[in-house]
Formats: structure tokens, C-alpha cells, sequence
């Protein structure tokens, strides 16, 4: 059974930067697609990054692109989120999310129901 951690998250002013982590354990993740979704109150969760197996592929909601970058470390069977440029509308909890399926499509990359495993989240605040 995969189990997923995510750390990192805490407050920090706008513009301020944040390195989000997401260690697994119960198997090797280095197969796996693995995206990023947060969740704001009351609002559904959104697909922020993907990265497929390998770190062949990337991808990012319009609203980070630019601004967050995603990166594995199959060694460690350990993800991370690196965002700069914090803003505002950042505030949410964050989680990260694994599928055995090494790569996927597009237009299912940012679908939550396509995800076998997730983490607990961890919150990000972003506020002056």
C-alpha cells in the first residue's frame, strides 16, 4: 500500500517562496505519474502540477506556470513542489497524489478521480 507525506507547508508573505515535499513509502514511486492539487475553502481541488514517470513530462495549471516547479527524486521516492512567487490566491492546502500509471493524458492529468493514492495535505498560507 502507498502511503504519501507532504511537508513543508507554513506561512509566508506574498512574493516569499516555499518547498513543498511529498515522501512515499510501501513502494517505489519511480513508475508512478504524480501531480500537485491544492484545496482552498470552499473551493473543489485543483490540479496545480504533474510530472509522469521519470520526470519526462511536466505540467502546470495557468495560474502557477512560471511561477512553481515540479521535480522527483526517484532515489529518495520523494517529490517536491518549489513555489516562488507566493500570492494571495496561493492559500490553500496542498497535496500531492500518485498513480501507478506512468503517464497520463492531458486532458485527465488534473482529474482528482484518476489518483489511486494521496497524501494528508499540508497548508500553505500566503498573508502580509
Amino acid at each position: 500500500q502507498v502511503q504519501l507525506v507532504e511537508s513543508g507547508g507554513g506561512l509566508v508573505q506574498p512574493g516569499g517562496s516555499l518547498r513543498l515535499s511529498c515522501a512515499a513509502s510501501g513502494s517505489a514511486l519511480g513508475g508512478y505519474a504524480i501531480s500537485w492539487f491544492r484545496q482552498a475553502p470552499g473551493k473543489g481541488r485543483e490540479g496545480v502540477s504533474y510530472i509522469s514517470s521519470y520526470g519526462g513530462d511536466t505540467d502546470y495549471a495557468d495560474s502557477v506556470r512560471g511561477r512553481f516547479t515540479i521535480s522527483r527524486d526517484n532515489a529518495k521516492n520523494t517529490m517536491y513542489l518549489q513555489m516562488d512567487s507566493l500570492k494571495l490566491d496561493d492559500t490553500a492546502v496542498y497535496y500531492c497524489a500518485a498513480d501507478p500509471r506512468g503517464d497520463i493524458p492531458g486532458y485527465g492529468r488534473f482529474v482528482p478521480s484518476i489518483y489511486d493514492y494521496w497524501g494528508q495535505g499540508t497548508q500553505v498560507t500566503v498573508s502580509s
